[in-house]
């Protein structure tokens, strides 16, 4: 079947597979192998069909999606990829995440690892010996999912000049708005996960506390440190963080590293005062309900006062002892 001849209908989006792998069930990517349309997906095929171009100078005005009722079906898709791109730009929370689960209810139960000290320790097994065991379990308590999203309040007759790519900035702030609120929720369950503490030794944070909160996490490697914004020119103004290499990157990409070679990020003094270390190969754990969620039969039918986007996620740690809380 060509992607010329698919019904587009509302029904799309009511499928337990959502938008996109419904719409790839019916227009296969891989039929489009070694044609001009390799690469692209199901939707963006779509685009094509009715001429929508969403990027560069010459983009389309929104109205361009109203044009057919068949193209109109697609606008809820192209607003849930503009606020998952902002997303995915946001990118303090990916450097927590250390796997994203992807579930289809709104309850979860993660697993977890009941390792003591010794159990972590490599040993010599002899012939006929026990071999030590490393037993996973699922927790007590469902990871809490929380819905987070924003209300999308604009007038048809108030937008449908305006051109696409202008729109997606919008839209892409909306999703940047979206991932700092989740973001808030990762710090939270970071801090109550049960995670060490490390005392510091004066008043204030000095690089001997640093090297004692970086030294603690053995046997795993301490890749991320999340700072308050409040305490962060303290670190920053250290002999130490002032080294030629890290400030290298610093001045030549943004990028905060310290001289440990974890990466620095910033965030609200609201969320955290001190520091949270981290590795983020085996922290935190991300639970996702669905993709990005629209009011599609709003959107579809130009009625966009008040349609909601949102999405439904939560987060669970992983090893609590790849945590480490100082100040």
């Amino acid at each position: 079947m060509s992607f010329d001849n698919i019904k587009l209908e509302k029904g799309l989006y009511t499928t337990s597979k959502g938008f996109t792998k419904s719409l790839e069930e019916l227009d296969p990517s891989e039929n489009y192998k070694g044609t001009e349309y390799e690469g692209l997906d199901a939707f963006q095929r779509q685009l094509k069909r009715f001429d929508i171009k969403v990027t560069g100078s010459d983009s389309d005005c929104v109205s361009k999606f109203f044009e057919t009722s068949s193209s109109s079906v697609l606008f809820p898709e192209y607003i849930a990829r503009a606020v998952h791109q902002g997303i995915e730009e946001n990118t303090t929370l990916d450097k927590l995440i250390a796997a994203t689960t992807k579930i289809d209810a709104l309850d979860y139960r993660a697993i977890q690892c009941n390792a003591s000290e010794e159990d972590k320790t490599l040993m010599d097994v002899g012939e006929g010996a026990f071999i030590p065991e490393t037993e996973i379990t699922t927790k007590d308590s469902l990871t809490r999912l929380k819905k987070r999203g924003r209300m999308l309040v604009a007038s048809y007759e108030a937008i449908k000049f305006q051109r696409l790519d202008m729109f997606t900035i919008m839209l892409k702030k909306i999703g940047d708005s979206i991932a700092k609120q989740q973001l808030a929720d990762a710090v939270n369950v970071l801090k109550n996960s049960g995670a060490e503490e490390i005392d510091i030794a004066g008043d204030t944070i000095a690089y001997t506390d640093i090297i004692k909160l970086w030294n603690s996490f053995s046997p795993y490697n301490m890749t991320t440190m999340l700072c308050s914004s409040e305490l962060l020119p303290d670190l920053l103004n250290m002999d130490e963080f002032k080294d030629s290499n890290a400030g290298l990157v610093f001045h030549g990409t943004g990028k905060m590293i310290t001289p440990l070679g974890a990466e620095l990020e910033k965030i609200d003094s609201s969320l955290c005062e001190g520091i949270i270390g981290l590795d983020n190969n085996y922290a935190l754990e991300k639970v996702q309900a669905g993709e990005v969620l629209t009011e599609f039969d709003k959107l579809i039918d130009r009625q966009l006062e008040r349609a909601v986007i949102s999405t439904i996620t939560g987060f669970s740690t992983i090893f609590s002892d790849a945590v480490k809380l100082m100040g």
